[in-house]
């Protein structure tokens, strides 16, 4: 059976080192190498183990103090810079930095012994509160979006749908009346935006085959905007910006559209707030 590294409360050779220099109450960065020395000799000669590891140790710090002492006797060593080198720096950084290792040793050692005392509880938060959600603040959601940003998007869409739009054949076949309707489209966008999550506004409109559609969809996102179900940012002035739903991932209940503004009936406009009809709007 191994003999315990510990010897009458001593853990190593700095260790000891330590508490003279705490005992002598000397500073550790002008140790009088003499007394400590003497001392540590002192306390070696009466170690009682028979570890020669452990021994060897104490040995060879006995012979580094010794040795330091002599050259503390001899004229000082001038280093590159010109200034006068101390022997005993190299031994004083060794203390410094055991003494910081061995703080932190006990610092955590503390924390072990708090933590053994401490309990913890899962959290047990009702279901009807971790459900809740914040009312939309239409405010915040929309902030920095302006009238002007969502004209410049718009019409730059729009250019871009007629111009793929060819003069000639665009006039073949007969013009006839298109039945659409707002709620379908704000269902259809809705689905859109739960499969994507993210998207470009730009890219959603381009997608449409003609300027009904594109104004249909137009509309259909400020409905969802105003029901707080996605939201539009811009990086840059006349970027390209970008929708994200607001709803949690996975979700696919039906929208609830009862606060869409109920709007008087007509055959050739297109009305954003009526359900339950569809309205129709010349192609």
């Amino acid at each position: 059976m191994g003999i315990s590294y510990k010897l009458d409360n001593f853990e190593g050779p700095l260790d000891l080192l330590l508490h003279l220099i705490d005992k002598n109450k000397v500073n550790i960065y002008d140790i009088p190498i003499a007394t400590i020395t003497e001392q540590y000799l002192d306390y070696v000669n009466h170690m009682e183990t028979e570890d020669l590891n452990i021994v060897s140790e104490f040995l060879v710090m006995a012979a580094t103090l010794i040795d330091i002492k002599a050259r503390m006797l001899l004229p000082r060593e001038i280093n590159e810079e010109g200034e006068e080198e101390d022997p005993r720096a190299e031994l004083v950084a060794r203390l410094l930095e055991y003494k910081y290792y061995k703080y932190m040793s006990l610092e955590l050692k503390d924390r072990e012994v708090g933590a053994e005392r401490l309990l913890y509880k899962s959290p047990s938060i009702p279901s009807e509160v971790a459900k809740y959600e914040p009312p939309v603040d239409l405010d915040k959601l929309l902030d920095g979006l302006t009238l002007a940003k969502l004209q410049e998007i718009f019409r730059a869409v729009t250019k871009r749908v007629s111009d793929r739009v060819d003069p000639i054949r665009s006039r073949f076949g007969n013009i006839r009346r298109e039945s659409i309707s707002l709620e379908d489209k704000i269902k259809s966008v809705m689905d859109y935006a739960r499969e994507h999550r993210k998207f470009s506004f730009r890219g959603l409109l381009e997608r449409q085959q003609d300027r009904t559609l594109v104004v249909v969809t137009f509309l259909a996102l400020l409905e969802l905007m105003k029901i707080g179900k996605i939201t539009l940012s811009q990086e840059h002035l006349f970027d390209d910006m970008i929708i994200e739903t607001l709803e949690p991932e996975g979700e696919d209940g039906e929208l609830d559209l009862s606060e869409l503004q109920e709007e008087p009936p007509s055959s050739d406009t297109f009305m954003p707030g009526k359900q339950g009809r569809k309205e129709e709007i010349d192609g």
